[in-house]
């Protein structure tokens, strides 16, 4: 089916998120932290092993640092919006995407961060020319789906994976412009059988993790998370200024392991700084100032692409055991 529809859990999900919105952000956060610890660990130590890092599993590129929408949890919705307005050069953007190619990247590639991707027009440009450079890598999109039309949706669906829309609502409804969507992709399922779409019920005002202790409506200063992370040893985070980011939730833009207008990306992905910082992170968060209050859970996606590479490792390793032993 190309086409989806997600509630997490449906309408008691829905209620919980609302009416006890504190204790379910706690509970599902801890179950998180529980089920994923072990993959985690195992995968961290995988990647430590290596004398040359692996390629990170997720690249994200910020093209323009703006979104149109006004969730309560994030500080990049239009109103609580702080970063100066920035907008990725188109050089910089290719020579970015040149870059993955010359260094055979195949992992999971989206063009998102803190912003909705259609606040800028090259967004299909660019998405073709990522599929072009990039054949192999898994592409994707994540819209609110605010701007989003038929038209829209046909002119980026050649070049991407998956298409995620986020219906951020009050009322467990898909907006009009959504629903259109949803209904001409299920009548015309052939027109996007190369592609799947994933349409994501979510609560606008839910309260979910605190973005280093930045999030509007969870602020945390004082509860030092000493869980491991797995994003200093899986993500690229690029700010439109071609800044190298430690993650999504430097929602401010703070922090800087390197500058790919000057550092190439396969250098700047095994820098003394990265390095630095995976070796604290490795043994908990309280471990680095920026990460010590932050009890952001990576998506369900990335752990996807976690277990692939593990899987991945794992058959290589037998096969090179069994000419081994021949």
């Amino acid at each position: 089916m190309p086409i989806r529809l997600h509630n997490f859990m449906g309408k008691f999900g829905w209620e919980m998120q609302k009416r006890f919105p504190m204790l379910s952000s706690n509970m599902y956060l801890k179950l998180q932290f529980l089920s994923r610890a072990k993959s985690q660990k195992k995968y961290i130590e995988y990647f430590m092993s290596k004398e040359v890092p692996p390629h990170p599993l997720v690249v994200n590129i910020e093209t323009i640092n703006r979104c149109n929408s006004t969730c309560a949890f994030c500080t990049a919705n239009k109103n609580a919006e702080k970063r100066p307005y920035c907008r990725m050069e188109d050089t910089l953007f290719y020579n970015i995407i040149d870059q993955l190619a010359d260094w055979g990247y195949k992992g999971h590639l989206t063009l998102y961060g803190n912003n909705e991707p259609w606040l800028d027009t090259r967004i299909v440009e660019f998405h073709k020319y990522c599929r072009e450079k990039l054949p192999d890598s898994f592409i994707f999109m994540s819209t609110n789906g605010l701007l989003l039309d038929i038209d829209k949706v046909k002119a980026v669906v050649p070049y991407v994976d998956q298409l995620i829309i986020n219906n951020y609502c009050m009322n467990m409804k898909l907006h009009d412009n959504v629903q259109k969507i949803y209904d001409y992709v299920k009548a015309n399922p052939d027109e996007f059988k190369d592609v799947d779409i994933l349409v994501q019920m979510r609560y606008m005002e839910a309260v979910l993790t605190n973005r280093a202790g930045s999030a509007p409506n969870k602020k945390n200063e004082v509860k030092v998370i000493k869980e491991t992370c797995l994003m200093p040893f899986t993500d690229v985070f690029i700010f439109p200024d071609g800044r190298l980011g430690i993650c999504c939730c430097d929602n401010f833009e703070v922090t800087e392991l390197a500058d790919l207008k000057k550092t190439p990306l396969s250098e700047a992905w095994n820098s003394k700084l990265y390095q630095e910082i995976r070796e604290k992170i490795k043994d908990g968060r309280q471990n680095w100032p920026f990460c010590k209050y932050c009890d952001f859970i990576d998506a369900g996606l990335r752990m996807d692409a976690v277990v692939d590479e593990l899987n991945h490792s794992e058959t290589l390793h037998g096969a090179r055991q069994s000419l081994t032993k021949k």
